[in-house]
C-alpha cells in the first residue's frame, strides 16, 4: 500500500503544477491524499467506462492526462457524463488525478514520448517558457561557502542548459551587530562584527524555490541568513510547449506520412501541400498545437505534427512547412504508456494497469 499523497508528490515533483496553463485543472481532482492505494489505472481520458474498468481491476486511483473537470461544477446531479463520472468515482472510493499541460511542458513528458515514437534525435523544447526562473543571491562566510553552494546545487539550483552547478562568487566583507536576543555564529552581542564573506549567485526554477531556500537555511551557519530572490524573464529551456528534433537519416515526405499513419494508427492525416523536399527536422505538439505553427516555421521544421487544426489555420503554412494533423487523441495516445513507465519505475511493487478502453470520441468512416 502507498498513500495517495506519495503518488501526487511524485507527479508534482516531475511535472510541477506551476507549469500548467492558466485554463487547466491538473492535479488531484477527486480523492483523499491520505488514502491508501494499492492499484492504479492509467488512461488518457476519464469517462464512466474508465471508472467501471477501475472498479473491475480493483484500482483505487485513476491517473489521466485530461482533467475530467476543467471549470467549477455548481451542481452534481448526473445530468452529463462529467457529473456521472464524478459521482461514480466518489461512490466507489476511486481517486482521480490528472497531469495535463504540466506534463506537456516538461522534457521527458508527452512531447518527448511523441519524439521517441518517431525516433527523432537531438530533441529540444520548441517554445521554452519565460518567467519561470529566479536568481538567488546570498552571503556566506568564506570557510562555509563550498558546503552551502553544494547544498543549494543538490536542491536543484544552478542548471543552465546542459551545465549543472552554475554559480558565481565574489569575496567581500559583511557587517552585523547582534542585539541582546541574538545568538551570533561569530562576533559578540552588541558589537559590530566584520566577517570575510562571499556573495554567491545562482539560478533555479521557480517551482523549486521552497526546496532551494530550505537547503540554504539548513546549511548556512548564520542565525539569520541574508538572501535575495529575483524573478527573471530569461527563457527556461527545460520546460515549455512542443518539441523539435531531427532524423539521423532524412526521409521523403511520403515515407514520413506513412510512418506517421502506421505509428499513430490514425484513420486519416490531414496535411497541407507537400513540398517535394526531404524531411530532416520535425516539430511536434500533442493535442491542439496550432498556436505553435509560427515557432515551428521559425525553427526551420520541415513538418509540424499535431492535432485540431482548423480549416483557415492550414493556410498559415504558406508553403514554408507541411502541417500534418493526425488527430488530438492519436497524438496523445502514448501518454498512457508514459504514465505506466513513470509509475512502474518509481513504484516497482505497485499494481499498475494500462486502460484497455478506447476513449477516442472521434470515429472515421
Amino acid at each position: 500500500m502507498t498513500k495517495l499523497k506519495e503518488i501526487t508528490n511524485f507527479f508534482e515533483n516531475l511535472a510541477p503544477l506551476s507549469l500548467q496553463e492558466s485554463y487547466d485543472n491538473a492535479g488531484l481532482i477527486v480523492g483523499d491524499v491520505n488514502a491508501e492505494i494499492s492499484s492504479v489505472l492509467v488512461t488518457l481520458d476519464v469517462t464512466e467506462e474508465i471508472i467501471d474498468e477501475a472498479i473491475e481491476k480493483k484500482a483505487e486511483l485513476v491517473v489521466a492526462h485530461h482533467p475530467i473537470i476543467f471549470s467549477g461544477l455548481k451542481k452534481i446531479t448526473g445530468k452529463n457524463y462529467v457529473e456521472r463520472t464524478i459521482i461514480k468515482a466518489i461512490k466507489n472510493d476511486i481517486a482521480i488525478y490528472a497531469a495535463h499541460t504540466n506534463l506537456d511542458s516538461i522534457t521527458g513528458g508527452v512531447n518527448s514520448k511523441i519524439c521517441e515514437k518517431l525516433q527523432l534525435e537531438n530533441c529540444r523544447i520548441l517554445q521554452p517558457v519565460s518567467g519561470q526562473l529566479k536568481k538567488l543571491v546570498t552571503f556566506i562566510p568564506i570557510e562555509h561557502s563550498n558546503k552551502v553552494r553544494e547544498a543549494v546545487f543538490s536542491a536543484g539550483a544552478g542548471t543552465i542548459g546542459n551545465y549543472d552547478s552554475c554559480g558565481f562568487t565574489i569575496e567581500g566583507q559583511g557587517t552585523f551587530t547582534g542585539n541582546e536576543n541574538s545568538n551570533p555564529f561569530v562576533g559578540k552581542k552588541g558589537e559590530t562584527h566584520t566577517e570575510k564573506e562571499v556573495r554567491f549567485e545562482t539560478i533555479f526554477p521557480a517551482y523549486l524555490q521552497g526546496k532551494v531556500i530550505q537547503a540554504l537555511l539548513n546549511f548556512h551557519p548564520y542565525e539569520e541568513v541574508a538572501y535575495d530572490i529575483y524573478s527573471l524573464d530569461n527563457k527556461f529551456n527545460k520546460a515549455g510547449m512542443g518539441m523539435i528534433g531531427t532524423f539521423a537519416v532524412p526521409k521523403s515526405e511520403k515515407e514520413f506520412l506513412i510512418q506517421l499513419k502506421n505509428t499513430f494508427n490514425t484513420g486519416i492525416i490531414k496535411h497541407t501541400a507537400l513540398k517535394n523536399n526531404e524531411v530532416k527536422k520535425v516539430a511536434v505538439c500533442g493535442g491542439s498545437g496550432s498556436f505553435l505553427l509560427k515557432q515551428a516555421i521559425a525553427a526551420g521544421a520541415d513538418f509540424f505534427v499535431s492535432g485540431d487544426f482548423k480549416y483557415h489555420e492550414f493556410f498559415d503554412a504558406e508553403n514554408k512547412i507541411v502541417i500534418a494533423d493526425i488527430g488530438h487523441f492519436e497524438s496523445e495516445q502514448f501518454t498512457k504508456e508514459l504514465f505506466y513507465e513513470l509509475l512502474t519505475k518509481k513504484f516497482p511493487k505497485f499494481a499498475i494497469h494500462l486502460s484497455e478502453a478506447n476513449t477516442n470520441p472521434v470515429f472515421y468512416f
